[in-house]
């Protein structure tokens, strides 16, 4: 894959597909990780002349204008974070994107509203997608990909517009690309992985190919519950997929034959009720239990102070970590110990650790951690774990040819 450095942009306009896919709270941005991400790459074009373009998509409107998913936030925030204006096109391909566009001068940026207020971005049908993709190149004479948290989609600004535009990668999906080959070829061992997250179903394709690659799988968040109930433990109210009970038994039978243990929780914070987390209202009816004592009425919401000790302790002597979805609602702080032992753990290893993306990556910031001692904190849970899969990413594949 060519890089941007292969680019001659000076006074060119570069359409940047980025991932500006930040949480907003009432037009607040909770966190603005991938906006950051990506500014170095804008910075770098900007500084060699080029008249930069950035589109992404924001949340999933439904193909046409939605203002509580307008980009025009990210514009005012991105403008910060490069310390020079933004320019914010109302549309994607219209009027205003055209205009806006045609006014930049080199060294100046602007930003396209969201993609998918456009059907065609996310269009299943190709030749609706490669016309939203052929208006899009009209806007530009370079594309650089460095929307890594969207390269798994086949979607035209992704997979469509590199094939009609000279193309590059930027240096966010350069990295992480990178950093996903230290975890799948040559990894330094042991090699720990930390699997978090509400539902088995998420992560069955990742299990299943790391069970050939990592020496330990930790398990927690609402996943867990679907492994104890394997066991034969009760689970309460927890969160439960009897559906993929058959799967987890069949990838706990795999691991004992390759030699790779799975750690799962031996006690739990549990609640009759799921917290409140916008109040962070006390839970008054919390307790710890142990894992196969989990009483009928309540669900488990954390993993307990043993299993965080467990943990740490598996992952003392690690040389690689991928660590991807918290082990509890780390949303509410009577529930967040968990992830913060997690988190803490990574960092008191020796190990090259790799936050996979997605909620885990919001916890390391929510959470207050100093996200430059981790060894890399991805901007794409999903394109992570398709990577970890064995998958074949449309984005990357588009940046190859």
């Amino acid at each position: 894959m060519k890089t941007i450095e292969d680019l001659d942009v000076a006074g060119k306009r570069v359409f940047v597909r980025a991932d500006l896919n930040v949480p907003l709270s009432g037009g607040t941005i909770t966190d603005d990780g991938r906006i950051r991400a990506v500014a170095p790459t804008i910075a770098k074009l900007l500084e060699r002349g080029a008249k930069v373009v950035v589109a992404s998509h924001l949340g999933r409107p439904k193909g046409e204008p939605d203002p509580q998913f307008s980009l025009a936030p990210v514009a005012v925030r991105l403008g910060e974070i490069l310390g020079r204006p933004v320019a914010f096109a109302a549309d994607t391909v219209g009027e205003s994107a055209k205009a806006t566009v045609a006014a930049l001068a080199d060294g100046e940026v602007t930003l396209l509203e969201n993609l998918r207020f456009n059907a065609g971005e996310t269009s299943k049908d190709d030749a609706e997608r490669g016309a939203f993709a052929d208006e899009l190149a009209g806007l530009a004479d370079l594309y650089v990909g460095d929307g890594f948290g969207a390269v798994h989609r086949k979607h035209a600004s992704v997979y469509d517009l590199p094939a009609r535009l000279p193309h590059a990668v930027g240096d966010l999906i350069a990295t992480e690309v990178g950093v996903l080959k230290r975890l799948t070829e040559e990894v330094e061992r042991p090699y720990v992985v930390v699997l978090g997250g509400s539902k088995v179903s998420d992560k069955v394709g990742v299990i299943d190919n790391l069970l050939g690659k990592a020496d330990r799988i930790l398990i927690g968040g609402g996943m867990a519950y679907t492994f104890l109930y394997a066991l034969g433990h009760e689970v309460g109210i927890s969160l439960l997929q009897k559906d993929q009970v058959p799967t987890v038994l069949e990838y706990l039978e795999r691991g004992k034959q390759n030699n790779v243990e799975f750690v799962l929780p031996v006690d739990v914070a549990v609640s009759a009720s799921f917290p409140d987390t916008k109040t962070h209202a006390p839970v008054e009816d919390f307790e710890i239990v142990d894992a196969d004592g989990i009483p009928a009425d309540k669900e488990g919401l954390d993993i307990g102070p043993k299993t965080r000790a467990l943990f740490a302790e598996k992952l003392a002597d690690a040389k690689t970590v991928f660590w991807n979805g918290p082990v509890g609602v780390f949303e509410h702080p009577t529930f967040a110990e968990g992830t913060k032992a997690v988190a803490q753990a990574l960092l008191d290893s020796d190990a090259f650790t790799v936050v996979g993306g997605g909620d885990s990556a919001a916890a390391v910031r929510i959470l207050g951690f100093d996200e430059e001692k981790f060894g890399h904190i991805s901007t794409g849970g999903g394109a992570s774990l398709e990577y970890l899969e064995g998958k074949t990413l449309p984005g990357l594949a588009a940046l190859e040819g």
